[in-house]
């Protein structure tokens, strides 16, 4: 058994503890070891300077020693090499096993599935190599959507992308975290080693609703992973009101409703064909309307909604899917 083996089983914590949940990956354990080592070194640090300091005070003190100064070395090269040496000894074992660390996490294995996770305000959305795609966020305080579904057992690479501003992600039990930032990519990989379901946060503040930009990663075996990418592939076949619907329940819904409740945005259902007042005059909610408002939101602004700033979704949804989209509001004037 070599040392760090040893180190290893005495300084993982495997269950839930005042730092740290549980380890539901296979990443986690490395880490736990790493802050723990680190934690340990500095309180035994901390507790030996704090007593050295106190004995030295109490044993020289002036009520003991009286007014008369004392001599003292100058210079003691036993000492010295002592207290340089040693702490020199394990900052270097935190620099390497936090660098070995860093880099591991840094190169995702080459057989990782890979889940491309958008976030926007407020909200995270997946979506999987074979066309399958899944949201979560919190509103009214109930949670929406579906999630994150990972194998288990399996390397999954996470690649960020932001569509607005600097997000976080962050899955605490897997020990994971990245930030997310507009006009780059960036990843997280890990291999889950627990089922269940784990929260995921955004770490990062980002608006007004950043508290509830929470989302869930649900672990499960490779059986069900597979019968759930199949269930929730879109099917080529639905008709525009069913793939606007997906595609409004994915982008849309933090932000406006469609049963007459007002969010951040107004609601849209009932809206098509009416007359809404805007900023500086009226204008018909028509398909120009609709298309328009999803690319340029700032152009009608809503009267009542003036100080609510609306994410472009220029250049992420097709012509196809605003006109699927549109589609879709209409039915629910119908």
């Amino acid at each position: 058994m070599n040392m760090y083996t040893l180190l290893s089983m005495m300084l993982q914590h495997q269950k839930e503890d005042f730092f740290f949940p549980s380890q539901a990956s296979a990443n986690a354990a490395t880490v736990d070891f790493i802050f723990y080592f680190i934690f340990y070194v500095s309180l035994f640090a901390f507790i030996t300077i704090v007593l050295a300091t106190a004995i030295f005070a109490w044993r020289y003190r002036r009520s003991k020693v009286g007014m008369t100064p004392e001599d003292s070395p100058h210079h003691s090269t036993r000492i010295e090499i002592v207290w340089s040496v040693v702490p020199s000894i394990f900052m270097v074992m935190m620099f390497w096993y936090g660098f070995e660390d860093f880099t591991e996490r840094r190169t995702p294995p080459a057989d990782s599935y890979e889940i491309h996770a958008k976030a926007s305000k407020w909200q995270w959305e997946f979506e999987y190599p074979n066309g399958a795609s899944s949201f979560g966020f919190i509103d009214a305080g109930e949670y929406q959507g579906k999630g994150l579904f990972v194998p288990l057992g399996k390397n999954v690479r996470i690649r960020l992308e932001s569509s607005d501003v600097l997000h976080s992600f962050s899955i605490p039990n897997f020990r994971v975290k990245m930030d997310v930032v507009p006009g780059r990519y960036t990843d997280v990989w890990f291999n889950a080693i627990e089922l269940g379901d784990f929260p995921i946060f955004c770490t990062e503040y980002c608006g007004t609703k950043h508290s509830r930009m929470l989302s869930k990663v649900h672990v499960v075996s490779e059986e069900d992973f597979a019968v759930w990418l199949k269930e929730n592939q879109e099917d080529p076949n639905a008709s525009p009101v069913d793939k606007g619907k997906r595609l409004f329940s994915a982008k849309c819904t933090a932000c406006h409703a469609v049963d007459g409740s007002t969010k951040i945005g107004p609601a849209l259902n009932g809206k098509y064909g009416t007359i809404e007042n805007i900023v500086g005059g009226t204008v018909t909610i028509d398909d120009n309307y609709i298309r328009r408002s999803i690319l340029d939101p700032s152009a009608d602004i809503v009267v009542g909604f003036e100080n609510v700033p609306m994410t472009s979704f220029a250049g992420q949804l097709s012509d196809d899917d605003i006109s699927n989209i549109t589609a879709y509001l209409k039915s629910l004037t119908e």
